[in-house]
């Protein structure tokens, strides 16, 4: 494979990952969660929604994490990104949104599942809001940037 076809390959490989990422949470907040409480009883609804949470938290530990943190870092060598360069605007700056923007997200998605695990529905509602936003936010940022 050529290095274009490779660095493709790279690409393709982190916005899969942030599609599956992305597209899981609207999965479950719209489609999956909704028919849930609608359809089960509470006592199985609880336990399904509580197992669909762990199955998506260890997806995202086991596969997402893994694929965005390597091919984002891969991408940011490639394009010889320095942490001086993310302080420059425009791309360096876009650049270091995103990541500063990633973090919060993933605080919020670790804290939505200590909540949910504790009991603190309400709260473990409003992470996984903010962490949809904030997920939405970073797709956002990322189309600003060009491809590496």
């Amino acid at each position: 494979m050529d290095t274009v076809g490779w660095w493709s390959l790279v690409r393709f490989a982190h916005v899969a990952g942030a599609a599956l990422w992305v597209g899981g949470q609207l999965a479950l907040s719209l489609v999956i969660l909704p028919l849930a409480r609608r359809l089960l009883p509470p006592d199985a609804k609880d336990r399904f929604t509580a197992q669909a949470g762990r199955r998506f938290g260890l997806l995202t530990g086991a596969l997402f994490l893994p694929v965005q943190l390597g091919t984002g870092w891969a991408m940011a060598w490639h394009r010889g990104v320095t942490w001086a360069s993310l302080a420059e605007p425009g791309y360096g700056r876009t650049l270091a949104t995103k990541l500063g923007l990633f973090v919060l997200v993933m605080l919020a998605a670790a804290a939505h599942g200590v909540a949910h695990a504790k009991g603190r529905t309400e709260l473990a509602r409003s992470l996984a809001v903010v962490s949809l936003a904030g997920s939405l936010s970073v797709v956002l940022l990322a189309t600003a940037l060009p491809a590496t």
